[in-house]
């Protein structure tokens, strides 16, 4: 990455599967994903528990001796539904309030393979740098063209004009960890000109209330 400006990264949110997926590939590169995140020293934000890939990666960076968090709904914890988290542990009480709390302290964002859950979430963070709520780099790793569909989609979407070239650069995508990295530090956002006059800002009571539960 000579002569490129690199973003400092220190915290990224994985998404990806509670299952761990047909193709041994999936874990074995969620496993790989947190060794890389391990070894360049960043820490991982996740949604909380043990299984599938969730647990893969978080139990790799883990063992690599880098701080986890995990973000789960109270629901979710009810008797044991989803493991116990591999790290630190912040219950919340929505789905929207997990997703938001990621976003707030996370520096990029990673899909791993996973189902609807991984693609919403996804999508909302895409959906929100392109409002100009946050500028941070989002990627898929897409393992053995397991994104591939997807990415065919999107660039159907660009040509069909219900997505703009530069938003459709929000996407990155890689077929090996380190070289998404890679691509999430040199990421330079390209706000739309119409977008980035939208303010955003929570009220002073979702303020106190994310201060407060960092707290706990």
């Amino acid at each position: 990455m000579e002569g490129v400006s690199v973003r400092k990264i220190k915290k990224i949110c994985v998404f990806c599967g509670a299952n761990s997926g047909k193709d041994v590939a999936f874990v074995n590169a969620a496993f790989h994903l947190g060794e890389v995140l391990g070894k360049r020293k960043i820490d991982l934000v996740y949604g909380g528990g043990k299984l599938g890939l969730m647990g893969c990666v978080s139990t790799a960076v883990a063992q690599h001796e880098r701080q986890v968090l995990g973000i789960i709904p109270s629901a979710f914890t009810i008797n044991n539904l989803v493991g116990e988290t591999c790290g630190k542990e912040i219950k919340v009480a929505t789905m929207l309030e997990r997703l938001v709390m990621m976003m707030e302290l996370s520096d990029a964002f990673i899909a791993l393979p996973g189902g609807f859950g991984t693609l919403e979430e996804l999508f909302q963070m895409i959906s929100w740098a392109q409002l100009n709520i946050h500028n941070k780099p989002i990627g898929v790793l897409n393992i053995n063209g397991f994104f591939n569909g997807l990415l065919s989609f999107v660039d159907h979407a660009v040509k069909q004009e219900f997505i703009t070239p530069r938003a459709r650069k929000i996407l990155i995508s890689a077929t090996t960890a380190d070289e998404l990295v890679d691509k999430l530090q040199a990421f330079r956002f390209e706000s739309d000109p119409a977008l980035s006059k939208l303010k955003w800002s929570p009220s002073s009571s979702q303020k106190e209330k994310l201060d407060l539960t960092l707290r706990l």
